[in-house]
């Protein structure tokens, strides 16, 4: 019983660890975080990486289309920075460091880290073909960072491995070994599915924020519908079953289209092209 009450406050102190959070909303969307992970931490880990990842990755020879990439990704970094300070973020702004790169892979992608450090693919152009769809790639990306999922899923992931910690080890005094070794692997597996629905969810949110900030950097939204239709063709159309689909990262192809589709009225209102 003593063994069990010391677990129980180091429980408490623990919960109180895992409770020091800072609640705020995304902007765009104005939906509700809690983030236990600093902007600071998560500035310096991103400078750090990313340099690492440069210091092996080859840069495109390709001036032409180096030069798009930065000019399309300093569009929409303008208009970021411009509907954050006009829109009650202004001290958030100083957290971004834009970087834009295009580098040598036939890779089908982009990634943003926090700070606003861009990396795209030269294999992702053959499939955007035009600015306007590069920017609605890029707005995605972009949107990642601005409404930092990855601080919140770094600190999802703190805070469940302090529960899932603390659950085993009181677990592991009252019941033995062996079935908390058993509870270890069900939770592992069970927190594996709630990281990929919650992954879906931060990519279904950045679709939205990234069409938006799309729309008012100049660039027309509805480009996203016709580019997802041909990421959708270049994946193999996104059939995959239901249980493939559940333990996806990224919304079926059908969904993402449907809701771009939802949004596109949203995202009209913030376009100012022709």
């Amino acid at each position: 019983m003593k063994k069990i009450n010391q677990l129980l406050t180091g429980a408490i102190a623990l919960l109180m660890l895992a409770s020091c959070v800072t609640a705020t909303r995304v902007p765009i969307t104005g939906r509700k975080q809690r983030l236990s992970v600093s902007d600071e931490q998560m500035l310096s880990l991103s400078a750090s990486q990313y340099k690492e990842y440069l210091s092996s990755a080859k840069k495109s020879t390709n001036a032409t289309n180096t030069a798009m990439v930065q000019r399309v990704g300093q569009k929409l970094a303008n208009a970021v920075v411009t509907y954050l300070t006009n829109n009650g973020y202004a001290n958030e702004v100083k957290n971004y460091a834009w970087e834009f790169n295009l580098v040598q892979s036939n890779s089908v992608n982009a990634f943003c880290m926090p700070g606003g450090k861009i990396v795209v693919f030269e294999g992702m152009l053959p499939v955007t073909q035009d600015e306007a769809s590069l920017a609605i790639v890029l707005g995605h990306e972009i949107a990642h960072a601005v409404a930092k999922h990855s601080a919140e899923q770094m600190s999802k992931q703190k805070n469940q491995g302090i529960l899932a910690s603390l659950g085993i080890s009181i677990l592991a005094a009252k019941a033995g070994k062996e079935t908390a070794d058993l509870a270890s692997s069900v939770a592992s597996t069970g927190l594996t599915f709630l990281n990929a629905h919650y992954s879906r969810d931060n990519e279904s949110e950045a679709d939205h924020m990234g069409l938006i900030f799309a729309a008012m950097a100049g660039y027309n939204p509805n480009t996203a519908i016709t580019f997802w239709q041909r990421m959708s063709k270049a994946s193999g159309g996104g059939s995959a079953g239901l249980l493939q689909s559940y333990l996806s990262s990224h919304p079926s192809d059908t969904k993402r289209i449907a809701d771009i589709q939802r949004w596109l009225p949203e995202a009209m209102k913030y376009y100012k092209g022709k």
